[in-house]
């Protein structure tokens, strides 16, 4: 059977998958009428023709269901905590899949350290996941709430189609997604990190000293971070034959969050999701030991490094090669994180449908900030781009562009002072124009800050040498000033961040690092191969 939303080819592609699972998945919708039930309807039909291992029924679904356009998740008639309402396409429709696929018996590629944790709280918990069907960033955080809910029965995970639950949108004032809500009060929102989730639940319902798994063997080289730098990295240093483990709060970084790359020498156009997929897919050819969503606490500066996870694991590594990238910048100025998700955005993609034919302002005149302006121009009613410098500095083809649109205006040799809210929303900027020194108000409905990158470094104080940006000091083979510790990437203080050169740079590390494990370790106690 098809379907509007699900093509032949998707409906093949569901088939395939779907010949492994072990456990029958029943789609359960909520009785009752609303003008998109029958194409959800429709939707959810058409995915369960592909195998007999997944069904469709209607029933009274009672408080577990927000109405006629919710539907819950069945495993052997069990109720696995998962729900949607709305109509899962877009970006969420691999949430969908992914989930009937680990209900019915998928590895849920999952760290068995997170899993453990998980495992062990005791408390009910519901979530709720408000999403855009267009926010790229959404899927990870639903997808990970799902695991949790299949690896433990006291949590439930609810998503729910922003766009066509508008007046519970307008209820709870949201203005960025993801909004995760935990038993009905506001818990994270916009550009949440799942390494975030699991250490806000860790510390409200946890109190573990260290995870009941087993220890790592010890580590060659532990690479921290898991964007362009620090995958590349990994595959250098596991090219090398040593015991290579990645750990990442979120595979692909920034890159993850960038829409449209045209930059990559050789591929004339590709998304930051494709080519994070494209750099997770090549790292899962070598013996990698990857540990996602977990953040490190602190690095040991002994000859044997222990690096401490935020899980309360430790892992010990001969050496280590710090590639946590960057972040977006803040500005800095009152009203800025009080109106966060109220206004004040930092990923146009994934907030910009909450402005739709308003007024916004974007902050940041560089290549971030004229992309970001684009992007919007075709949903917002008008844009403003402000910039801090007499001119634009983005590249000259991106200026050119931005000339183009008639809804664009921009505003140079502007300093930011307040961002300004009426009724807990955002209404207007104040700043002053930096040659006349005149104070001006520019009434807007939304702010989005695009004034580039901090280096994730916080965690290396005392550990190595940073320079005044917080960028880590290294020569040029990627050696920092602590012997063992090794660097690449945008934390670092090398010039233009740039996805390639992260690339080089990462690779650069790695093979420094596997001269040193030579040169320094003895080889007759170590499993080297070089």
């Amino acid at each position: 059977m098809n379907s509007p939303l699900i093509n032949d080819n998707l409906i093949k592609t569901i088939k395939s998958y779907a010949s492994n699972m072990q456990n029958k998945v029943t789609l359960v919708l909520q009785k009752g009428s609303h003008n998109k039930r029958a194409d959800l309807v429709e939707f959810l039909t058409a995915i369960c023709s592909a195998t007999t291992m997944i069904e469709f029924e209607e029933d009274d679904l009672g408080v577990i269901a927000r109405g006629p356009l919710s539907f819950i998740l069945k495993s052997n008639n069990e109720f696995t905590g998962i729900s949607f309402s709305g109509i899962p396409g877009g970006h969420e429709f691999n949430s969908l899949i992914l989930a009937i696929l680990q209900c019915g018996g998928a590895d849920l590629k999952l760290d068995k350290t997170i899993q453990d944790l998980i495992s062990k709280i005791d408390d009910e918990i519901k979530f709720q996941v408000f999403v855009s069907l267009s926010c790229q960033n959404c899927p990870e955080v639903v997808q990970t709430l799902n695991k949790f809910s299949i690896i433990n029965k006291n949590i439930s995970s609810e998503t729910i189609d922003g766009g066509l639950f508008q007046e519970l949108i307008s209820e709870r004032g949201i203005q960025a997604v993801p909004s995760v809500y935990l038993n009905d009060e506001p818990f994270l929102t916009g550009r949440v990190d799942v390494s975030k989730i699991i250490e806000k639940l860790k510390a409200q319902y946890l109190n573990l000293q260290s995870p009941d798994v087993d220890s790592l063997p010890l580590q060659d080289i532990t690479v921290i971070g898991g964007g362009p730098a620090g995958i590349s990295a990994a595959i250098y240093s596991a090219r090398k034959g040593l015991k290579v483990t990645l750990i990442a709060e979120k595979m692909g970084g920034q890159v993850a969050e960038t829409l449209d790359i045209e930059n990559m020498i050789s591929v004339s156009s590709t998304t930051g999701v494709e080519l994070t997929k494209s750099m997770h897919n090549h790292l899962s050819d070598y013996d990698v030991t990857v540990k996602e969503h977990q953040q490190v606490i602190q690095i040991s500066k002994s000859a044997t490094k222990k690096i401490e996870l935020s899980s309360g694991e430790i892992i010990e590594s001969r050496s280590v090669i710090i590639a946590t990238g960057a972040n977006w910048k803040e500005l800095n100025i009152p009203g800025e994180k009080e109106n966060l998700g109220n206004g004040v955005a930092y990923c146009p993609h994934c907030d910009g449908p909450f402005f739709k034919n308003k007024d916004v302002a974007v902050i940041g005149g560089g290549n971030s900030g004229v992309e970001a302006a684009l992007d919007l121009s075709t949903i917002v009613n008008s844009i403003t781009i402000i910039e801090f410098l007499p001119k634009l500095n983005a590249d000259q083809i991106l200026v050119d562009r931005v000339k183009t649109r008639k809804n664009i205006n921009i505003l140079c040799g502007i300093e930011c002072k307040e961002i300004l809210s009426t009724d807990g929303k955002v209404s207007s900027v104040s700043y002053i124009e930096r040659e006349t020194k005149q104070a001006k108000t520019l009434k807007i409905d939304g702010v989005f800050v695009q004034i580039g990158l901090i280096p994730n470094s916080q965690f290396l104080k005392g550990v190595v040498a940073l320079n005044e940006y917080g960028e880590i000091i290294i020569d040029d083979k990627g050696r920092t000033s602590e012997t063992g510790i090794f660097a690449c990437g945008d934390a670092t203080n090398v010039p233009y961040k740039q996805i390639s050169i992260s690339m080089g740079e990462g690779a650069k590390a790695a093979i420094t690092a596997a001269e040193f494990l030579q040169t320094h370790i003895d080889k007759q106690s170590t499993s080297l191969s070089i």
